[in-house]
């Protein structure tokens, strides 16, 4: 039987949102430190992941990732999910790596496309947290300096798996199969990357048969956030309209413009924050907070 979905953020009153203290959507430096050019690379397609058997029925078993999910996810009631890092056991560390050498051994090929987009959403995700694992403490995954590059910053360009003999990176899943291949924005909201800012790590692994509404709840849970979207108050000055740099430095994926940013983020508003994008024209601000999605931060 499938787990339910996550619970709906909580949302802050209509006034507060209005009014939201900077200090309540940004914690810290790196918040509104900007993102280099190079750390959001462009969808480029890779033809060779392209195969797949439509006919499939073959489905992947995720359930020793949701069991790791079930023991060291946390929800919060300021609606972020965390990882209790520190207190994952080194028997559950052997699970965590043990899952992401099978995800190695299987061949997506011969996988139906909604089993294929779960697959690669999974594999991102658990891969992400095992390298977070294997280098913790960190205060923010920027700080795990494995890729190749003398200004990399991050995991994400270091070829860390092995899958039908191409070596793949976190940058190769997310930008080289999963975004140009399905050319859905709830990919970004899918995908995370071990940080505050990012949306949030699911409580549950992506299955086929749950995935549009996974994506749906996952699309409707980050913009309805102020890590999505608020009105971020100023001292003396005019308060601005705040959005994730999500929306920044993937804008291409939301339409192209700011126009179609918002477009996307009232598609997918419910509520107050729909009652915050009525007859808005434009995006004052971008920020992201870098620190990482550990429970004890």
């Amino acid at each position: 039987m499938a787990k339910p979905g996550p619970p709906r953020p909580h949302l802050l009153p209509m006034r507060a949102r209005l009014l939201l203290p900077a200090a309540l959507v940004s914690t810290g430096a790196a918040t509104l430190a900007p993102r280099p050019a190079d750390a959001a690379p462009a969808a480029e397609r890779w033809p060779r992941w392209e195969a797949h058997d439509p006919d499939s029925a073959t489905l992947v078993d995720h359930a020793a990732y949701g069991d790791l999910l079930d023991r060291y996810l946390t929800r919060h009631a300021d609606g972020v999910n965390r990882v209790r890092y520190a207190a994952l056991r080194a028997d559950d560390r052997a699970a965590l790596a043990a899952y992401v050498q099978s995800l190695e051994a299987i061949d997506p090929d011969g996988l139906n496309r909604a089993e294929q987009m779960a697959y690669w959403i999974n594999f991102y995700n658990a891969l992400t947290l095992l390298v977070v694992v294997e280098h913790y403490p960190v205060a923010s995954i920027r700080d795990i300096a494995i890729s190749p590059g003398l200004f990399s910053r991050g995991p994400w360009r270091r070829q860390l798996v092995v899958v039908n003999g191409e070596a793949l990176s976190l940058d190769d899943i997310e930008h080289r199969i999963l975004r140009p291949i399905w050319r859905d924005p709830r990919i970004h909201y899918a995908v995370n990357c071990a940080s505050i800012g990012c949306p949030n790590l699911q409580p549950e692994p992506f299955t086929a048969s749950r995935l549009e509404a996974m994506l749906e709840q996952a699309a409707t849970d980050y913009v309805d956030h102020p890590r999505g979207v608020a009105m971020v108050e100023r001292t003396f000055l005019p308060s601005q309209l705040t959005a994730s740099s999500i929306y920044d430095w993937f804008q291409a994926d939301f339409g192209g413009s700011e126009a179609g940013v918002l477009s996307h983020m009232r598609g997918h508003a419910t509520g107050e924050t729909r009652q915050l994008l009525a007859g808005v024209e434009g995006i004052d601000a971008y920020r992201y907070d870098w620190t990482l999605n550990d429970s004890s931060s």
